[in-house]
C-alpha cells in the first residue's frame, strides 16, 4: 500500500546531485527544502566534461537544450604526443544513447546556473548560506537544527554535500576521501582556432596534458602531475607554475600558456578517492553523489555518477513507491548503484596508478573500453 502522508524532504547541498534530485522530487510532487552552505550557491569552477550518461540525466531534468546551446558537444577524443602531434583519434562511446553526443564540455559555472534556475522553477524552497548543524532521528522522521537557529522536521534527508560531507560524519559514517598521489592544474581560457574536441597527451613534464572545449569561444585546459605539498606552492605563483609546466607541450599549448596570466583563475587540486561500502544511509538520512563516492577525473565520470544517483533515487522515491519501508528502499538504492559506481571509482584510480607506478604497456584503452561498456547500460 502506498504511504498516503505528504512527503517532506531536506536536500543538503546545492551542487549537481543536490540540484538534480530536488528538481526530480518536486516533479513527483514531493515538498523539498534545499540548503546550500555557500551564499553564492557555489557558482564557481573552470570547466567540466560531461559524457553521454550525464547528458541523459540532464535531458531528464529538462535542461539539455540549454546545455547544448551554451556548451560544446563532440564525439571523439584525440591522443597526442607532447609536441602536439595527434597520432590517434578515438570515436567516443555514446553512453547516454545514440541520440545524445558522446561528450559535451561546459563552463562549470554555466552548468551550475542552469541547474540553479531549474531548482528555482521547480518550486523548491532554497536557503543559501545555511548548513545543518544537528540531526535527530526517530521512527517517523528527522528533526534538523540549522545554522541560523531554526528547526525543521522531515521524512527524509538527502545529503548531497560533497566529498568533504559533514553530514556523512554526523550520521556515523567514518569514511573520508584519500589522496591518490596525483594533482591537477586547471584553467579556463579562450578556445584556440581548430580545437573541436578533447586532446590528451600522456608523458612530457606531466602525466597528462589535456583540454576540453566548453563553448564556441571557451575551453578549459589541465595538467596532471604528482601531488605536492600545497603549503609549498604560493597561490600567487599559480599562473607562473602552470605556464612552466605547459611549456613542455606543443600544438595549441603555447597559445594556452600565453593566456595563463591571472593566478586567481588557476585551480590546483589533489585527486582523491572515496567509496562508502555497506550502505549509504543511516535511518532516514542518505548520502548521494560525492558524499558517497568520488574518483579522479581520469574517466570524466564524477559528475555523471552523481547525476545518476539523483535520477535513480528520485525514481525509487516516486509517488508509486511505499515510503513506509524506507530502510528497505534506501538499501535497494545502494544495491542498485554500488557495483556500477565501484567499477568507475576503481577504474579511475587504476588509470592514474599505472602512471604513478610507471607501468609500461598498461592496458589503458582496454580498461577504458570495458568501463564505458558498463556505463552505457542504463543505471
Amino acid at each position: 500500500m502506498t504511504d498516503p502522508r505528504p512527503r517532506n524532504v531536506l536536500v543538503i547541498g546545492g551542487g549537481a546531485s543536490g540540484n538534480a534530485v530536488t528538481v526530480l522530487l518536486r516533479r513527483a510532487g514531493t515538498t523539498v527544502d534545499l540548503i546550500e552552505a555557500q551564499p553564492d550557491w557555489n557558482v564557481l569552477g573552470s570547466g567540466i566534461t560531461l559524457q553521454g550518461n550525464a547528458l541523459r540525466v540532464l535531458r531528464e531534468l529538462g535542461v539539455w537544450d540549454k546545455v547544448q546551446e551554451t556548451g560544446y558537444a563532440f564525439d571523439s577524443v584525440g591522443l597526442a604526443a607532447p609536441d602536439g602531434t595527434v597520432f590517434h583519434v578515438q570515436q567516443g562511446i555514446r553512453t547516454g544513447g545514440e541520440d545524445l553526443p558522446a561528450t559535451a564540455g561546459m563552463q562549470r559555472a554555466q552548468l551550475q546556473e542552469i541547474l540553479c534556475e531549474a531548482v528555482r522553477s521547480s518550486g523548491a524552497s532554497v536557503r543559501l548560506g545555511t548548513t545543518a548543524n544537528e540531526l535527530t532521528q526517530d521512527r517517523t522522521g528527522v528533526t534538523v537544527r540549522f545554522s541560523d537557529g531554526t528547526e525543521g522536521r522531515y521524512d527524509l534527508v538527502i545529503a548531497a554535500d560533497g566529498v568533504n560531507s559533514t553530514t556523512r560524519a554526523m550520521i556515523g559514517i567514518s569514511d573520508k576521501p584519500e589522496p591518490t598521489g596525483m594533482a591537477i592544474w586547471r584553467v579556463a581560457t579562450h578556445r584556440p582556432e581548430g580545437v573541436e574536441r578533447s586532446d590528451l597527451s600522456y608523458g612530457g613534464p606531466c602525466y597528462i596534458a589535456g583540454y576540453c572545449p566548453t563553448s564556441q569561444n571557451t575551453m578549459y585546459a589541465y595538467l596532471v602531475e604528482a601531488n605536492r605539498d600545497r603549503t609549498a606552492i604560493d597561490p600567487a605563483s599559480y599562473a607562473e607554475e602552470m605556464r612552466r609546466l605547459a611549456a613542455g607541450y606543443g600544438g595549441v599549448w603555447p597559445e594556452i600558456a600565453a593566456s595563463i596570466t591571472d593566478p586567481a583563475k588557476v585551480n590546483y587540486t589533489w585527486f582523491t578517492r572515496l567509496l562508502v561500502e555497506g550502505s549509504w544511509h543511516r535511518g532516514r538520512v542518505v548520502l548521494i553523489g560525492d558524499a558517497a563516492h568520488a574518483c579522479p577525473p581520469t574517466l570524466a565520470q564524477g559528475a555523471a555518477m552523481s547525476l545518476e544517483d539523483a535520477s535513480v533515487l528520485a525514481e525509487m522515491l516516486s509517488e508509486e513507491q511505499d515510503w513506509s519501508s524506507l530502510d528497505a528502499l534506501l538499501t535497494g538504492f545502494y544495491e542498485r548503484r554500488i557495483d556500477r559506481v565501484r567499477t568507475v571509482v576503481e577504474a579511475s584510480v587504476q588509470l592514474g596508478q599505472w602512471q604513478l607506478d610507471g607501468v609500461q604497456n598498461a592496458d589503458m584503452p582496454g580498461l577504458m573500453y570495458r568501463t564505458m561498456s558498463v556505463i552505457k547500460e542504463t543505471p
